[in-house]
């Protein structure tokens, strides 16, 4: 089970390792929401699987992390650890969540 926190913008339920609400793009480390510039070029037209003609709805680029953060030799074993960047769509009725490579 994931620890999660409370976005302080919007009130949703973040995975306590994000750095960036899913909902409206609260930085955690910023204390800001932050604007993507470039967020109308990355966007696909995805409609739901679930609900057919509902068109889902583009929330951003994020980066994943797989693995834990080591202390003082963190920078160093980073080069091993692997890393994703994924765009993120959210159907906006049902919630279904839905990852693409960039």
């Amino acid at each position: 089970m994931d620890i999660v926190k409370i976005c302080p913008n919007c009130q949703a339920e973040v995975i306590d390792n994000f750095q960036l609400c899913w909902n409206c793009n609260y930085s955690f480390t910023e204390k800001r929401v932050v604007k993507i510039a470039n967020q109308n070029q990355l966007k696909r037209q995805i409609n739901c699987l679930r609900c057919t003609d509902v068109p889902m709805r583009f929330t951003g680029n994020y980066k994943f992390h797989e693995g834990t953060r080591f202390g003082a030799m963190g920078n160093l074993l980073e080069l091993f650890v692997n890393k994703e960047t994924f765009d993120l769509y959210v159907c906006p009725k049902c919630g279904k969540v839905e990852f693409f490579t960039p």
